[in-house]
């Protein structure tokens, strides 16, 4: 036997009208492999062609030759129920559980995991491509998902409304800037660009990498930035950020006090810090933002922008190019808009 198979002229035709005609996307596909297999068609052809299963091929042609046509276009009572149930429940899965939960040593859902754990557990046979049909029907994609932070500060509010109470009642004498480091690194961070179809791209990296840190300060109503340089091999330490702090205090000599509003890390907490603080005690005063709350720190964007435009993809191959380029796209542009929502009620009323 050949695995093909002879339809009638009725057949033929009736199947004809399923494929051409048909609205559910099911039927039409057996209704093609049933006229592929009566062209004589190759299985492994079939399967390329429809991106369907050898598996599949065959049980719509045994239930043919079984039943006739009528089981290629059964409409009997409660089979699209059945159909539907499943389907719920495996966007369920998909959306919100993880394989792990069901014994699965896997992270992600696929559809072949999908067909495997409907098999086993609810005696439901449907194939991965089945699946994939379906799934894409009920507007899922597969794509990379964004990571967010999973912690959170229970007290953001608090923290968040100090902040912005400092903002809207700051006197003319003061100044407000949001501080951050950032790393500048030899490895370039890889990023999406245009390239030919098929044919993936390459970023040399100089393979050992070097890095250095800034430390910058973003002006609270000019946008104007201020960006103090690590020294080489040097971290992200206190002496960087005490750097900075004397270069803030030279620019903004002309105001009586300077609000420094960071984020929590170690260096902004250290006993140097402290003692900085007392001795400049009325000039510089650092305010702290919520924890894992990168959203409320405008300079952060700042930071996105200069990755984007000079460190993704570069193709320097020593850390006095790099450098180079970082300093000359800041003189280029020193000022930026204050990119985040959670403070543009603010700014609209200033």
């Amino acid at each position: 036997m050949d695995g093909s198979i002879r339809l009638s002229a009725a057949d033929r035709k009736t199947l004809l009208q399923v494929y051409r005609r048909g609205t559910d996307p099911e039927q039409r596909l057996r209704a093609h492999i049933l006229l592929l297999l009566d062209d004589r068609i190759a299985w492994t052809l079939i399967g390329t062609v429809l991106f369907t299963s050898s598996t599949t091929i065959n049980r719509w042609r045994r239930r043919f030759l079984r039943e006739g046509v009528a089981s290629i276009t059964d409409q009997r009572p409660g089979r699209s129920g059945v159909r539907e149930w499943w389907l719920a429940l495996v966007l369920q899965w998909v959306t919100i559980e993880c394989p792990t939960r069901f014994g699965f040593v896997r992270s992600r859902w696929t559809c072949e995991t999908v067909v495997v754990l409907l098999r086993e557990d609810y005696r439901i046979v449907v194939s991965r491509e089945t699946v994939r049909r379906r799934l894409r029907a009920a507007d899922l994609v597969w794509r990379r998902p964004r990571p967010v932070l999973g912690p959170e500060d229970p007290a953001y509010a608090v923290k968040l409304g100090k902040i912005r109470a400092l903002l809207r009642s700051l006197p003319t004498d003061e100044v407000a800037v949001f501080q951050d480091e950032v790393d500048i690194n030899t490895n370039p961070k890889i990023g999406s660009m245009w390239m030919p179809r098929g044919r993936q791209a390459e970023v040399v990296t100089p393979g050992n990498n070097e890095k250095r840190y800034l430390a910058g300060s973003l002006d609270w109503r000019s946008g104007r930035l201020t960006v103090t340089e690590g020294q080489p091999r040097q971290g992200r330490d206190t002496d960087l950020f005490l750097a900075h702090l004397d270069d803030l205090r030279r620019r903004y000599r002309c105001y009586r006090v300077i609000h420094v509003i960071c984020d929590n890390a170690r260096p902004h907490h250290a006993r140097r810090l402290r003692e900085y603080l007392a001795e400049h005690a009325g000039r510089v005063v650092v305010h702290y933002l919520p924890a894992y709350a990168p959203q409320t720190n405008p300079i952060e964007r700042v930071w996105w922008h200069l990755h984007e435009e000079v460190t993704r993809n570069h193709r320097c191959t020593t850390m006095a190019e790099l450098m180079n380029r970082v300093r000359h796209w800041l003189a280029t542009d020193s000022m930026f808009p204050i990119e985040t929502e959670v403070y543009a009620d603010l700014r609209m009323a200033a």
